[in-house]
């Protein structure tokens, strides 16, 4: 089975450490260009650091915080308008862990946003360019603390 990635681009949300990372190693492994984007530059800097070249790739990571959804847009808009993302993978941590009944309704809200509203602003941006070129993949990674309803 030939699972060559060579020539695409993924595009890895939360990809600074976790599933993110891992998932951002495989796919730069598999031959895949990556963009990275987290909150953290230091993590940042060491995932790029850390991904396969040998296939004539280049990486790249944005700071982002997805709780200013402003400057996701204007982020997101930047990089289609330079490149065709083939690969999406939206991942976002939380909520905290914990019981519902001690959870504020804020938090709700805030895991709303992150896993829903700016994972759709990603979508919406690069599904154009996966339609155009007839291929794309967007895999939704959702919160790894929620294990009991």
């Amino acid at each position: 089975m030939n699972l060559s990635l060579i020539g695409k681009k993924a595009l890895v949300s939360g990809s600074s450490q976790g599933i993110g990372k891992a998932i951002a190693i495989e796919l730069a492994d598999l031959g895949a260009s990556c963009i990275l984007l987290a909150r953290n530059e230091e993590f940042l800097q060491q995932t790029v650091s850390e991904l396969h070249v040998a296939e004539g790739q280049s990486h790249e990571y944005h700071v982002i915080d997805f709780n200013d959804t402003d400057a996701l847009k204007n982020l997101i808009k930047d990089i289609t308008g330079k490149t065709d993302i083939d690969i999406l993978i939206n991942n976002t941590g939380g909520p905290a862990a914990g019981l519902i009944i001690d959870s504020e309704s804020d938090a709700f809200e805030h895991a709303f946003r992150q896993h829903l509203s700016c994972n759709h602003i990603l979508t919406q941006h690069v599904v154009p360019g996966m339609k155009k070129n007839g291929f794309g993949r967007i895999i939704n990674v959702i919160s790894t603390s929620v294990r009991i309803p």
